[in-house]
């Protein structure tokens, strides 16, 4: 068991530090993690490389835990959206997904049809952005095989409900985008068929990491397009080429890399270790933080105030012609933070400091004298 003190011991990035919805920088654990390693693949004692064997296994049953998934329906990825091209390059028919997801999703539904003309894109509209099971009924038909989502906005930071979208679309695949949200928010992976997620953020593992969950149903309908010599159920097929396998390594195209999997796993173990429920409320408390302090500099927050809809990211909407002013303030005071499309995202984790929040208030102090 780790204490959520612990936790937050692990963090060590610099003061100012709001772009967790960005990148995540590593964690303690995964920097130690890495090194040791780094060390093990460089020197090569005798016999100590046949070690990193065993990282597959590890990452798997980490990532079982903290999904419900069992872990041979788990495979390594090395990002989300390979993952997500995994799944959705090997679906046929129609596929909801709403075009103003993080283009992982829109983008591999829409070159699938392309490459392979079985699939074909339902675009889905949302509530300025929100995907919300009742907006999927109104617009859901019998041609509908899949519904992709993302677990968390990355524009908006809205919490989809999986629960309520799940109840909507039946026996439907459901494919969730889990990055923006996984490891913070405490949500019901078992309702879907396709969880695929990367360590890089709110994980703090690094790039190059990540997983691919495949329900029962999931590895029994989606077909393996890209499966390589490791997806069958040899351990080297030589001198033939044998089917490929009816589970999850299916999903899978090469080797993974050993030391990705070690600093996963070695992230995952330690948020399961202190428990998801009590860093998704030190996130909340973070945010809320933050969202108190847009109040009180008058600077208006465009996502969720209510914690079910919410995971640590914040958007802050100024008027037009000030959007500049903040970011320049934001920028001067060393907050990290994310401006895009004329808003400004903040993403506090739960190991936002109070020296970050007073750089916050330094910037926004900045920001509303100069006018």
């Amino acid at each position: 068991m780790t204490t959520l003190d612990e936790f937050r011991a692990g963090f060590l990035e610099e003061p100012g530090y709001l772009d967790y919805g960005g990148v995540g920088p590593i964690s303690r654990t995964v920097q130690q993690e890495l090194y040791a390693h780094a060390d093990l693949f460089a020197r090569a004692r005798f016999g100590s490389l046949a070690q990193l064997g065993h990282e597959d296994e590890r990452v798997r049953a980490a990532a079982s835990a903290l999904t419900g998934f069992p872990a041979d329906q788990i495979v390594f990825q090395p990002s989300t959206t390979q993952g997500l091209m995994h799944a959705i390059f090997g679906i046929t028919g129609d596929v909801m997904v709403s075009p103003g997801e993080f283009p992982s999703l829109p983008v591999a539904v829409q070159r699938a049809a392309e490459a392979l003309h079985v699939v074909n894109p339902v675009w889905l509209e949302t509530d300025h952005g929100k995907v919300t099971p009742s907006g999927i009924r109104e617009q859901l038909t019998d041609s509908v095989t899949a519904v992709a989502v993302s677990l968390v906005d990355s524009r908006t930071g809205y919490v989809a409900d999986l629960d309520g979208i799940r109840q909507v679309i039946g026996d439907r695949l459901l494919i969730v985008d889990a990055i923006q949200g996984f490891g913070v928010v405490d949500a019901p992976y078992e309702v879907a068929d396709v969880v695929s997620t990367g360590g890089q953020k709110w994980v703090r593992a690094g790039w190059g990491t990540g997983f691919l969950a495949l329900s029962e149903r999931a590895i029994e309908h989606i077909t393996p397009v890209f499966t390589g010599w490791t997806g069958t159920d040899l351990v080297e097929p030589w001198d033939a080429v044998p089917p490929y396998s009816h589970s999850a390594k299916a999903f899978t195209v090469s080797n993974p890399d050993r030391v990705a999997q070690a600093c996963l796993a070695s992230a995952l173990e330690e948020i399961a270790a202190v428990g998801v429920a009590e860093i998704s409320a030190a996130v909340a408390d973070s945010a809320a933080r933050v969202i108190d302090l847009a109040d009180e500099y008058g600077i208006e927050v465009a996502s969720s105030r209510a914690d079910n809809e919410r995971a640590g990211i914040v958007v802050l909407e100024p008027e037009p012609e000030s959007l500049t002013k903040l970011t320049a303030s934001l920028h001067n005071h060393g907050v990290t933070a994310k401006s895009r499309g004329g808003s400004v995202r903040l993403s506090a984790h739960a190991g936002t400091t109070e020296e970050t929040l007073a750089m916050l208030r330094a910037a926004l102090t900045s920001y509303a004298s100069a006018y």
